[in-house]
């Protein structure tokens, strides 16, 4: 695992961009988490994406079936996948994180219309390029999920498991439970559904599912230098983006707050 820690050394810029971003001083009050939810939920969507293409690659899910090149590598995956795609929700029913995330923004009234049309015309299979141009979304989310796709177009698994990996640093759980509570305080009001999703995902991401990755990691790549150079430079790339997001998400942010005030 040493040039897992040589990696991490190297992002950590990045992610110190990340963590000290202005986003963050944004949030304030429950609106803000609603708007920051109707933007970030398409980084919720595609990770699931980019959890597919690697266990297409992965795990063996054809007939006939035949044994896969590194078992191990598949069981990483596989768990990942069981919780991420059929995790357990408040009411103990079976649901993937990014149902989980919908429902939570329905609980605090946040806006459906755009995701609820955007994955209306992914099941209807029209490309997704096609659908970001016309989705109304901000460039920096577009950005975004084109980038993920891209990634995941290069069709190798230690690529795609470098954005997925290394690219999905979100500090922000913390902050919003923060928000969260203040806000069932103030308003007497119950986000039992955000909070549950919040803690599963901290829960999930630092105890299981983030030393999995990286162990698929360096599964993936062994001594192959050149995997290695490909690792550092799409977690790069997949950190920069991210926090291109944020910065889009604190503009809309800004811009609503100056329309509140302007009437």
């Amino acid at each position: 695992m040493d040039r897992i820690i040589v990696i991490e050394k190297e992002l950590n810029p990045l992610r110190k961009r990340l963590r000290e971003h202005e986003l963050y001083s944004s949030l304030n009050d429950i609106n803000d988490v609603r708007f920051f939810m109707e933007e970030h939920v398409y980084a919720v969507w595609d990770f699931m994406s980019l959890l597919k293409a690697l266990q297409q690659r992965l795990t063996c899910i054809q007939t006939p079936w035949v044994p896969v090149v590194n078992p191990k590598t598949a069981r990483f995956i596989n768990e990942i996948v069981l919780e991420e795609e059929s995790d357990i929700n408040e009411l103990g029913e079976p649901r993937s994180h990014f149902e989980m995330y919908i429902d939570a923004m329905k609980e605090t009234k946040a806006d459906l219309t755009k995701i609820s049309a955007f994955i209306s015309e992914v099941i209807d299979g029209k490309d997704i390029k096609e659908i970001l141009e016309n989705s109304g979304l901000s460039e920096e989310t577009k950005a975004f999920v084109d980038f993920t796709f891209e990634v995941i177009r290069t069709n190798e698994p230690h690529i795609i498991a470098a954005s997925f990996t290394f690219g999905r640093e979100d500090v922000i759980p913390d902050m919003f439970l923060e928000i969260v509570k203040r806000t069932e305080e103030e308003e007497r009001v119950d986000y039992g559904k955000l909070k549950y999703y919040l803690n599963r995902h901290i829960e999930l991401d630092g105890d299981e599912h983030g030393p999995l990755a990286l162990q698929m990691i360096a599964e993936l790549c062994g001594n192959d230098d050149q995997k290695w150079q490909d690792v550092l430079y799409y977690a790069k790339a997949a950190l920069e983006k991210r926090i291109e997001l944020w910065s889009g998400i604190h503009k809309k942010i800004e811009s609503n707050k100056q329309k509140a005030v302007a009437y």
